[in-house]
């Protein structure tokens, strides 16, 4: 059976360079990289040219990049560290209402111990607009965290657009990039982020290994306690064949950056028109050109997207479903109904998103088997059935006063 990867958006496969890579900081160059005797000392090299790795990737410093354990805690670490050291300046935080949940959690949980947390809205395709950021802001707001691409529809934000207003402010910005970089070109200062979450697993590099950017002067308190690891931010042991496969991941993406995204947008854009060519009553989930160059989201009428999933699944096909019924709740997804997609139309929701091994020959083969897909499952569905039965009658009401 062919098999096909499009699942890239919850995790890559590690590239075998970096695979290698990582190997030779597990079995040879294997020293606590805060030794000082020679083993260290090599680890501690390592460890500081990834560092300027993942700077030159985001057009930071390489002593602003601060190592985590993954992309979840570098959010902890940019919304609570700076909640605690910003404090008494004030205790507004503004979100947006399509953050993963690493931000979204993060920020209930301050709610929770008083602080006040304005969530900005989007639109019908995922968009915050900076205006309304702007009317949220206040004297006491110490930080603004919004994604810098959405994990599930792949709508680009305005950051650059939105770091003009904090920065004129004064006010800390943080975004999410873990979809977007090695995906799209970002540049910290030109688009005025103080703050820059990325995770390694989204880029062909290890799981267990991520990277927050901390723009230097930025007030941050460490959020675990121990020594004086990652400049007094994240204390405990680097994990260096995990940072070692991140820093040349970022080298290899920043090399690929003029080709790769544009040959993804191509299939992408070839995904999509034959889907939605061969299918009725399809919606492409959000917005039609600021998109990440990878991702499909589209829903499906009068089908459940882990029906979609399974039956994909079945024929060598690996995709995720836009809703979290797969995670065992019985609620759609939180990024579709802010843009105001009803629970019904959300339920059929299918995500695919590409990567650096699929070819024109995958995203043909999902064109001749998920279509065949759609018309079975509608054939078992009552409310299908039931519309094309009302579409039919209509017709046929039409026709006989003609």
């Amino acid at each position: 059976m062919r098999r096909v990867y499009l699942d890239h958006a919850a995790t890559t496969p590690v590239r075998p360079e970096v695979a290698e890579l990582a190997l030779k900081f597990m079995t040879e160059v294997y020293g606590n990289a805060s030794s000082i005797h020679v083993f260290g000392r090599e680890a501690r090299r390592a460890v500081e040219e990834a560092r300027e790795q993942v700077a030159r990737l985001i057009g930071a410093q390489p002593q602003e990049i601060v190592f985590t354990g993954g992309g979840t805690e570098a959010d902890n670490l940019a919304i609570l560290g700076v909640a605690q050291a910003m404090q008494d300046k004030g205790r507004h935080i503004v979100t947006s209402a399509i953050e993963h949940h690493a931000v979204g959690h993060t920020c209930d949980a301050l709610a929770k111990a008083g602080w006040e947390v304005t969530q900005v809205g989007v639109d019908a395709d995922g968009l915050v607009n900076p205006d309304e950021v702007a009317r949220t802001l206040r004297p006491d707001t110490v930080l603004v965290t919004i994604m810098h691409s959405n994990n599930e529809v792949g709508t680009l934000q305005p950051i650059a657009e939105i770091g003009r207003l904090t920065r004129a402010k004064g006010i800390y910005l943080h975004t999410d990039a873990v979809q977007s970089i090695g995906k799209v070109p970002v540049d910290v200062e030109a688009e005025g982020i103080d703050l820059l979450t990325l995770s390694g697993h989204k880029l062909y590099a290890p799981k267990g290994i991520g990277a927050l950017y901390v723009r230097k002067g930025v007030k941050l308190k460490p959020i675990v306690h121990g020594g004086g690891h990652e400049r007094r931010k994240r204390p405990g042991t680097e994990n260096v064949p995990g940072i070692v496969g991140l820093g040349h991941a970022c080298a290899l993406a920043r090399a690929e950056l003029g080709s790769e995204p544009a040959r993804l947008a191509q299939l992408r854009d070839a995904l999509i028109a034959g889907l939605m060519g061969r299918i009725g009553r399809v919606r492409l989930n959000g917005h039609p050109m600021r998109r990440l160059p990878h991702n499909v989201n589209l829903s499906f009428a009068y089908i459940e997207g882990e029906a979609m999933l399974l039956n994909l699944d079945l024929q060598g096909i690996a995709a995720s479903s836009g809703s979290a019924c797969t995670s065992g709740s019985l609620e759609p997804s939180h990024v579709l109904l802010a843009m105001g997609i009803s629970h019904e139309v959300a339920h059929g929701s299918l995500r695919l998103t590409l990567g650096r091994a699929n070819t024109k020959a995958d995203v043909d083969y999902v064109l001749e088997v998920l279509p065949s897909i759609v018309r079975r499952l509608r054939d078992m569905s009552p409310l299908a059935q039931q519309e094309l039965a009302a579409e039919k009658e209509a017709t046929g009401a039409c026709t006989t006063r003609e």
